[in-house]
């Protein structure tokens, strides 16, 4: 017994003596030496802007698209959009995709603005992506949080919903403080930056181009009214020189897919996300193909310009030549699909030579472009806001928005090419027509150069009531169109109070409640 004593002693005296040696080299030994523990800027901005460009693809695609009649599902299921119809679950996706890319925007200003790691233009450059992915939250739900969006690091994991009059007067904060920042042209690694490869002056352009798309998209509100319609003047002629905007298709905010799938760092989301036969499965709308058809339009009809004419953005004419279906068309009409997008797949079995798909396109990743620059200045110059002709900036909208799909036909409206595609297509400017007539005039075309351009097209058709666009007899929701998406349906658990008070601001969580900037 003495010696099992003993022994239990020995033991545990030498447990005793090895026990302080236990945690040398714990902390290195347990160390992931792959995975990043701490980052920098330049790491998180290429995986938030492709990310949040990414989702934006792909409810452009299955949302928009339908919604705006630039598609037709050839389908008699349940709420499907091109009838005005969705359901509550479509909304979780979009919320879900920005805002955890919100928190990585946030931390690229922080980062930034650690005085060991101060870099004014990461700083600006989060600054304008913040405003672009808020613009979006808003436009597309309403009231959204904002203020205390992404700090739940902080605990706060039921942020408040601020008011959409509140949050687009912080986002003009955002993008005046981005604009000062980035005057100082501090270098960013040009690896960090899909967008414009390092060009900091560039992003600047971009920030100044979103601003007037968002001081323009409230401009109509009587309480905000004036001190927009002034910022627009200030921005696009009385001190434009500090306000520098895109000043060609070459500027435009874009991130240049690799042409072939599975080759380059940023592949097209179409290519890896939607299956080819789910890529083709939609028909194109009647009224988005037709006009491009009746028009003989470039980006569809490119015998002279390009691409031996076929389609340069991805349109297969089918048996019937360029034709789509009517949108809202009744369930059982039996409806044929006809022109449609052509998969890569496709292309690639078919051997289609000179086409392009949108599954293969580098020009589908799209922010904002030229064109809508300038319809937007058109539609200011039209209204009298800004001096200069609106004809001027109609036809340079034309033309850039043809350009950019169609890169031989001339970005110059006044080449002689040009003016015979508007003189043919009779889409010359009507100085002489009433402001509704401009306003469709404009808006017809800026449809088009919002082609691919996230829900733009939903937002502007929203606040304007143009395109005009036909009524199919099979619509739902008393043919109205959606003023927006509902709230996701677990935010009514995960914050109930704040959902309930963004509810009772706002209006009922349905998907007619106008948001703040449709009210007059």
């Amino acid at each position: 017994m003495k010696n099992i004593t003993y022994k239990v002693l020995g033991a545990l005296l030498v447990f005793a003596t090895i026990l302080p040696s236990c945690d040398k080299g714990f902390e290195e030994i347990n160390t992931d030496p792959i995975n990043i523990l701490e980052t920098t800027p330049d790491k998180l901005l290429a995986p938030a802007l492709v990310n949040i460009l990414s989702a934006n693809m792909m409810r452009n695609r299955n949302f928009n698209n339908e919604l705006m009649q630039v598609t037709v599902s050839i389908s008699d299921g349940d709420a499907t959009v091109f009838r005005y119809e969705y359901r509550r679950t479509f909304s979780d996706y979009l919320w879900n995709a920005w805002f955890v890319q919100v928190n990585n925007l946030k931390d690229i200003y922080k980062l930034a603005g650690e005085p060991e790691k101060l870099n004014k233009s990461y700083q600006g450059i989060s600054l304008i992506s913040q405003a672009w992915v808020f613009s979006l939250l808003t436009d597309t739900y309403g009231d959204v949080p904002y203020s205390e969006a992404g700090q739940g690091k902080s605990g706060q994991l039921q942020p408040k919903f601020d008011a959409q009059k509140d949050i687009y007067l912080d986002l003009f904060k955002k993008l005046e403080e981005a604009n000062t920042l980035l005057t100082a042209g501090t270098a960013i690694t040009k690896e960090s930056d899909p967008v414009y490869n390092g060009d900091v002056a560039k992003w600047r352009k971009f920030g100044n181009s979103l601003y007037l798309r968002l001081l323009l998209r409230i401009s109509e509100k009587s309480d905000v009214s004036s001190s927009c319609i002034a910022k627009i003047k200030e921005i696009a002629e009385t001190n434009s020189a500090s306000y520098p905007t895109i000043s060609n298709n070459a500027e435009s905010a874009t991130i240049k897919w690799s042409g072939e799938p599975g080759v380059g760092p940023y592949v097209n989301p179409y290519y890896n996300g939607v299956r080819a036969q789910d890529f083709r499965a939609a028909s194109m709308c009647k009224f988005f193909m037709d006009n491009l058809r009746d028009w003989q339009d470039p980006r569809i009809n490119l015998t002279t310009y390009a691409n031996g004419g076929v389609s340069s953005i991805g349109i297969n004419p089918g048996s019937s030549g360029f034709s789509g279906v009517p949108s809202g068309y009744n369930v059982g009409e039996n409806i044929t699909r006809l022109s449609y997008f052509y998969s890569y797949e496709q292309l690639i079995s078919n051997v289609v030579a000179g086409s392009r798909s949108m599954q293969q396109s580098p020009l589908t990743g799209i922010l904002m472009n030229y064109a809508e620059l300038q319809f937007i200045l058109a539609e200011a110059a039209a209204k009298g806001w800004i001096s200069g002709a609106a004809e001027g900036y109609y036809y340079k909208g034309m033309a850039n928005s043809i350009n950019y799909w169609s890169p031989k036909f001339p970005a110059d409206p006044n080449n002689a090419v040009f003016k015979a595609y508007v003189t043919n297509a009779e889409l010359e400017w009507n100085a002489g027509g009433s402001m509704e007539d401009k306003m469709e005039q404009i808006h017809l075309q800026k449809y088009y150069a919002l082609f691919m351009v996230d829900m733009q097209q939903w937002f502007e058709y929203r606040r304007t009531s143009h395109p005009i666009l036909p009524l199919g007899p099979g619509l739902k929701n008393n043919r109205e169109m959606p003023a927006r998406m509902a709230y996701p349906v677990y935010v009514q658990s995960a914050n109930p109070g704040n959902y309930n008070l963004a509810v009772a601001n706002q209006g009922g969580d349905e998907i007619n409640t106008k948001v703040w900037w449709q009210k007059r």
